[in-house]
């Protein structure tokens, strides 16, 4: 039995999911990534920056995509055949790393600059909404 089986946690059946998705997902530390958190922006609310180290990897080689509300990230490196190494320190790598989004989190955009991929991303401002139960009498 869980914490998310208790009759206070209406409603959050899918986090337990989510959790154990995010926990192996954090297991692979390859490659290395900072989060940070930007100056509000103007009816944004926060901005948060995912900055990946990608070094080696183009453009063409990285691929960022929302799916099933996740941040999915992807580098694909191929082998060059063409080359002949005396010695090989730097593989060609494959990459995924994922990064569940919350409700309303919109991407605004990403950036790759020195072998590092930036991805700016803002949460919106949250709604107060205060909404009144009438009571019936019962009658």
């Amino acid at each position: 039995m869980s914490a998310f089986s208790s009759p206070f946690m209406l409603g959050f059946d899918d986090i337990e999911r989510v959790l154990d998705r995010v926990s192996k997902a954090a297991n692979d530390g390859y490659p290395p990534y900072n989060i940070e958190r930007l100056p509000k922006v103007e009816g944004r609310g926060d901005v948060i920056r995912i900055t990946l180290a990608v070094a080696g990897f183009t453009r063409e080689q990285l691929d960022v995509s929302v799916e099933e509300s996740q941040l999915v990230i992807r580098g694909r490196q191929v082998d060059d055949k063409s080359r002949e190494y005396l010695h090989r320190g730097i593989a060609a790598r494959q990459f995924q790393r994922a990064f569940v989004l919350a409700e309303g989190i919109e991407i605004l955009g990403a950036d790759l600059k020195d072998g590092l991929l930036s991805i700016d991303l803002a949460r919106p401002e949250p709604e107060r909404v205060i909404r009144k139960i009438e009571i019936s009498s019962g009658e």
